[in-house]
């Protein structure tokens, strides 16, 4: 594909369409990462974010190359109970379990946990099973986005720059993310929700049951409107409590020194 046949309506349009696509199916995976970076030190969170995105966008692309295998994997390999299962299914079925056995893992020890105990786990030696855990579910996500982009742009140039300027887009945005989950514990519990949700949708897709993730971006949007009011009332009461505190004391001051 040549710079004059890019250039044009069509194929801007389908790159827009694609790129904003390609942002919104990535909303998931910044999430995943945000939070399982959370379990490092302090230090380390940032570099295990730049590779965990890193490797998803090499997912992508080698995904993207390989159209061939990756049209082979819609083909039925057996079938169960009427219900015939393609290589597809099954790394959406495993994704999907792995996401849901994660999250609730996670709300688990968030909701019950010891917070001192939780600070204990943040060992550098974590890493490299973080950064594992982080791999397995980009092959998942990857695979999804790679679908979606076959089906919207009509050259496969279209769909790498696609790609290339989401995860760029993603790796902005990633440590703020993760920072603003992190200072907030309420909103850490909606995005594991988020995770369990998608990972219910991906076990149901595995049989062929497709629930459009639209439902699940809007209802969680909603949740976050939400949240963002609670918080802001929070720090509204917490202002409020504070001044009259400060207010209580200047009266009890003078009242001290007579």
């Amino acid at each position: 594909m040549n710079l004059s046949q890019l250039l044009t309506a069509e194929s801007l349009i389908s790159l827009l369409s694609l790129t904003i696509m390609e942002i919104v199916l990535g909303i998931d995976n910044i999430v995943f990462v945000a939070i399982l970076s959370q379990r490092l030190p302090l230090k380390q969170q940032p570099k295990i974010r730049r590779l965990g995105l890193s490797l998803a966008l090499i997912m992508r692309l080698a995904l993207l190359f390989a159209l061939s295998w990756i049209m082979g994997l819609t083909k039925p390999l057996f079938t169960v109970m009427s219900q015939e299962i393609s290589g597809r299914d099954l790394v959406m079925l495993i994704g999907g379990i792995f996401l849901i056995f994660k999250a609730s893992q996670e709300i688990y020890e968030k909701l019950e946990g010891d917070e001192e105990t939780h600070e204990q786990t943040k060992k550098p030696g974590q890493f490299g099973w973080i950064l594992a855990q982080i791999l397995a579910l980009d092959i998942v996500f990857s695979l999804d986005s790679v679908i979606t982009a076959v089906g919207m742009a009509p050259h496969v140039t279209i769909m790498v720059i696609a790609m290339i300027v989401a995860v760029i887009v993603m790796l902005m945005f990633a440590e703020g993310i993760s920072g603003f989950i992190e200072k907030h514990p309420s909103l850490k519990v909606l995005a594991l929700s988020f995770l369990l949700t998608i990972g219910l949708l991906l076990t149901a897709e595995a049989f062929d049951q497709h629930v459009s993730k639209g439902y699940v971006y809007f209802a969680m949007a909603f949740s976050l409107m939400v949240e963002m009011f609670n918080i802001r009332m929070r720090v509204r009461k917490q202002k409020a409590v504070t001044l009259r505190r400060k207010f209580s004391e200047d009266d009890e001051a003078p009242a001290l020194s007579e």
